[in-house]
């Protein structure tokens, strides 16, 4: 398929008579040239496409150009008559086998099981979504608000790193390959956007399980300007552990003076071994 075979955003938006709604978070991406780019950046790392994801399909500009490159796609879309005017758009890729229509809410569906997932993400469930669909050990390929995507892929030290980053870069490289202006969406936000692409990896740490080592850090990022020693243990209530003090005591003096946005996943997982092993007896 080349590129002047794929469905003109503008028309696909005339035919579904909609315009977007900034308060349902509907910002249509219409921008040609970004559309055809969204989908290299999985390609571009051999990433298997034989069943790609699209949460927030819309009126299919993006499913049109995913369908140019997977053997399948299952597209999810909240809104009642854009699934419609999807399933009766895309009719013939449907009755081909090729295309699946979810309509639903994208945090609440059951996902398919799926390859990779490709998306221009409703930004109101960004973090959400990411936390979902991170743990299934696929690419993604996903546009956000310009400000989430930075925090997804902060460095430690840096005044975007937080618990995002950390969540993140458990699963994933995380890699935000290209800014996208307010004026390649329809009606533009009033944000700047991302696409932002994780490659699924194994930590480079061990932790006793993952849900441990997220509720810790979660509990510690509650209370980032604080030390990690006070981090600790005000927020028991938070990460469960019955014997904070006995953390403190064992993490060391030099980790324990740090304060949330200074420490590494290395040493967020050191802190969720010592948990595991001294905080909860």
């Amino acid at each position: 398929m080349t590129d002047t075979d794929y469905r003109d955003p503008d028309a696909l938006l005339a035919r579904a008579g909609v315009g977007g709604n900034p308060d349902r978070d509907q910002h249509f991406l219409i921008d040609d040239r970004v559309l055809d780019r969204v989908p290299t950046y999985a390609t571009e790392i051999d990433a298997d496409l034989r069943h790609v994801l699209e949460v927030g399909a819309g009126t299919g500009a993006l499913t049109d150009r995913l369908l140019a490159v997977a053997d399948r796609v299952t597209a999810i879309e909240r809104d009642p008559e854009l699934a419609a005017f999807l399933r009766e758009e895309f009719a013939a890729e449907i009755d081909a086998g090729r295309l699946t229509v979810l309509e639903g809410d994208a945090l609440e569906v059951e996902l398919p099981e799926f390859t990779a997932s490709i998306s221009n993400l409703p930004y109101g469930i960004s973090s959400e979504i990411v936390f979902r669909l991170l743990p299934r050990g696929v690419p993604l390929v996903l546009m956000f608000q310009r400000e989430f995507a930075d925090r997804m892929a902060a460095d430690p030290g840096s005044d975007d790193y937080g618990r995002l980053s950390v969540t993140a870069g458990h699963y994933a490289d995380v890699e935000v390959v290209e800014p996208v202006p307010k004026e390649a969406f329809r009606p533009p936000p009033a944000v700047e956007s991302a696409i932002v692409r994780t490659t699924p990896r194994e930590p480079d740490y061990a932790v006793p399980d993952d849900e441990a080592f997220m509720d810790l850090v979660r509990a510690i990022f509650t209370q980032r300007r604080k030390t990690i020693r006070n981090a600790i243990r005000n927020t028991a209530h938070i990460s469960g552990l019955s014997d904070p003090e006995a953390v403190v005591d064992a993490a060391g003096e030099d980790l324990m003076r740090k304060r949330a946005g200074d420490v590494t996943p290395e040493e967020f997982a050191k802190l969720a071994r010592l948990a595991a092993e001294v905080g909860d007896p």
